[in-house]
């Protein structure tokens, strides 16, 4: 393996930032120049961003459609992104997409649409998740908003750009107790 062309997901390189832009499909990224940073964006020799950090915020997206593909166009190790901030458009859902990035562990959707409260649980396969954003949408009015989170993301230790305590946990558990009915488990009686 070339030097040059090894990946060190520790060192934290600068966003590819294409927050305020405009951006009304993830298509438009390929088109668009990234925000200039106080450090500059290192690419590899394929031209492609060598950041694990993408910010979309404050656009007007109100889906994901191709966003594997354009993130494949930007980054030259997708599978390392680790930060995505689309906080400030216009979803109405957490697109199954972002569960495909086993990596991350920072993903900030406030200020958005969110409608359901179930929608959380799709997050739940992400291994490294650990700081979520969701104020700002309209599942934060429901009951339980923070202890469902809670408690379908057990790992997260920030959430809504809070630290995440041991009461919090233990509120969000007692919660889950009493609203969350436990599946029940049906045996066919021929199977006896």
């Amino acid at each position: 393996m070339n030097k040059q062309d090894y990946t060190n997901t520790s060192v934290q390189e600068p966003p590819l930032d294409y927050s305020f832009r405009s951006i009304h499909v993830t298509q438009d990224l390929l088109s668009e120049k990234p925000r200039t940073g106080l450090r500059p964006l290192r690419h590899a020799k394929s031209g492609k961003s060598m950041s694990q950090s993408l910010w979309l915020n404050n656009n007007v997206l109100n889906d994901l459609r191709d966003f594997n593909h354009v993130v494949s166009q930007l980054l030259e190790h997708p599978e390392n992104l680790a930060w995505i901030d689309l906080s400030f458009n216009d979803l109405t859902s957490i697109d199954p997409v972002l569960t495909t990035f086993f990596n991350l562990s920072v993903l900030y959707l406030h200020g958005n649409s969110i409608q359901r409260l179930g929608e959380v649980n799709k997050l739940a396969v992400l291994p490294r998740l650990r700081s979520l954003t969701l104020h700002g949408n309209p599942i934060e009015e429901e009951n339980g908003y923070r202890q469902y989170v809670l408690c379908t993301l057990p790992r997260i230790t920030t959430f809504d750009f809070s630290g995440v305590t041991k009461a919090d946990r233990t509120t969000a558990e007692v919660w889950k107790r009493m609203n969350i009915k436990p599946r029940k488990v049906w045996i066919k009686h021929n199977a006896l």
